[in-house]
């Protein structure tokens, strides 16, 4: 299944549209346009195995640039567009990536990668605008919109930070068969068709980013089914209640930052609107608080449902309405893979103790670009074909999921993930710093945010004006969503004898002696 079906059998229905502009992309522009940007892709040399990279802004132009190189055999990364120059260049350099396409409202950092990564080839900007980049619309609109003689499946290779703060690429094996080919069917697509019933009648919201892996993945298997996707260029809660009802949305998908943005807007605001249409919304990329998803059950009836997954997708535990009103706080059972609950030792635990959470495949699906290291890590010491993510939690005897802590330590601030490590590499260079964590405290709004716990040099005073010049020096080289938003100083870190930083007693401060809760 892909866009090309659907164009043939309802050329005008549309693939896409950009609510607030009201801009559409319908199935027969999206089939062309991928076919037109496959073709430039080819001329310029790019083959199947190869990478491209998108870093835009939410805009319609996403689409055609996913389908490209999933009717080229190419893979596609999605870039989090508020990184900055040169964790972007990391990225670009990792994944090998050939070309990179970006929009004029990314020109200030999308103007210093050509310089940083001169080994990629072609640089294109979809509205131009941006010195070193060839305008992408006056090069495609001349090509043919003939499909290409050979049309292999490509996929997205999309990254994922490590304790070890650096990103990593989840990548799999390319099948080499033809996007008409039955057996290149999405991945996705028995889940969204047989879990959450998208198929051709739906019309799907999706309120957040679309380099996110979710969103991303999410929307374009709808499109593959035939479903109209509505998509924000930014999330603002009162236009997302909007375009339910603007838009008859039947489908939509949210992380619970965004519920708790809805459900404090007044009252009179979230009056008026028709959601009748709308019949399953779900979330996740973190546990929702319990008080927080009973609130949204009231405002939009018990048509929320919830999964656990990561990227990698190597489980998916899925949690209906009905389950989670029996189970308060689960996140469900597992519908793809085995769950395993272990100790430190590797043993499995019995129901109802916490350990960390593996799942067990019938094989590997997945490998991390150019570290065959954290691969090896991800699976249990014993059993390669039982791979984690790191979380930790437990199962009732039910087995119904509950997650109880982060995998290692990761801070999840508005469903986006934040990783300690990358921030604290940057604050350990300032020369006032002695050592230095980082961990995540409770947010009431974001459910987390980002704390730095500081030891200063001898002789420097630890004061707010140090605290000041820390965030200001962290701002200078991290994207801003990693930024600490406050910094505490201690005499000293506790590091164990090895040198280890024994982060969960500074984070029993400010979580508790539990620690681990998630809340």
């Amino acid at each position: 299944m892909h866009p090309g079906v659907h164009a043939r059998t309802n050329p005008d229905k549309p693939a896409a549209i950009l609510h607030g502009s009201g801009e559409v992309l319908t199935f027969r522009q999206l089939d062309e346009r991928s076919t037109q940007l496959a073709r430039l892709l080819q001329e310029r040399g790019l083959k199947p195995g190869d990478h491209i990279s998108i870093f835009m802004d939410n805009r319609l132009e996403y689409f055609e640039c996913f389908w490209a190189g999933a009717r080229s055999g190419i893979y596609v990364t999605a870039i989090n567009r508020y990184l900055k120059p040169e964790e972007t260049a990391y990225i670009l350099r990792d994944s090998t990536s050939r070309a990179v396409i970006t929009s004029a409202s990314m020109k200030g950092l999308a103007a210093e990668l050509p310089s940083l990564v001169p080994e990629v080839d072609l640089w294109l900007s979809v509205d131009g605008g941006i010195d070193g980049y060839e305008d992408y619309r006056s090069l495609v609109d001349q090509l043919s919109t003939e499909p290409l003689e050979q049309q292999p499946r490509g996929d997205t290779m999309l990254y994922s930070s490590g304790t070890t703060g650096r990103p990593k690429g989840i990548k799999r094996p390319l099948s080499g068969l033809d996007i008409d080919d039955p057996e290149a069917t999405p991945r996705l697509v028995p889940l969204l068709q047989l879990v959450f019933g998208v198929d051709d009648s739906t019309t799907y919201l999706s309120p957040a980013p679309l380099y996110h892996s979710a969103p991303l993945g999410f929307t374009t298997t709808a499109q593959a089914l035939g479903a109209t996707v509505v998509v924000m260029e930014k999330f603002d809660a009162l236009e997302a209640l909007r375009a339910l009802d603007e838009h008859h949305i039947t489908h939509s998908q949210w992380v619970p930052t965004m519920f708790t943005r809805m459900l404090k807007l007044p009252e009179e605001q979230r009056q008026g609107f028709d959601w009748s249409s709308h019949k399953v919304a779900i979330h996740a990329a973190a546990p929702c608080p319990v008080e927080v998803k009973k609130q949204m059950f009231d405002l939009w009836g018990p048509i929320i449902n919830e999964y656990y997954a990561g990227t990698e997708v190597n489980g998916f535990v899925f949690c209906s309405p009905d389950d989670w009103l029996a189970h308060p706080g689960t996140v469900g059972r597992s519908i793809l893979g085995t769950i395993r609950i272990c100790d430190d030792e590797g043993i499995e635990v019995p129901a109802g103790q916490p350990g960390t959470i593996y799942f067990e495949r019938e094989e590997v699906t997945f490998e991390y670009h150019n570290d065959p290291a954290k691969t090896r890590g991800s699976q249990h010491p014993d059993h390669v074909t039982w791979s984690t993510l790191g979380d930790v939690g437990y199962v009732d005897e039910e087995g119904f999921l509950f997650l109880t802590d982060r995998k290692a330590f990761m801070i999840i601030s508005g469903g986006v993930n934040i990783y300690p490590q990358e921030i604290e590499d940057c604050l350990i260079m300032h020369p006032m710093v002695a050592d230095v964590a980082v961990i995540g405290v409770p947010n009431a709004d974001m459910g987390e945010e980002v704390k730095a716990v500081v030891q200063v040099e001898q002789g420097v005073d630890d004061d707010d004006e140090l605290a000041t010049e820390l965030i200001a020096y962290a701002a200078q080289h991290l994207a801003r969503y990693k930024v600490p938003a406050s910094v505490d100083f201690r005499p000293e870190l506790p590091r164990l004898p090895t040198g280890k930083l024994y982060k969960r007693l500074l984070r029993d401060e400010y979580w508790g002696s539990g620690g681990g809760a998630i809340v």
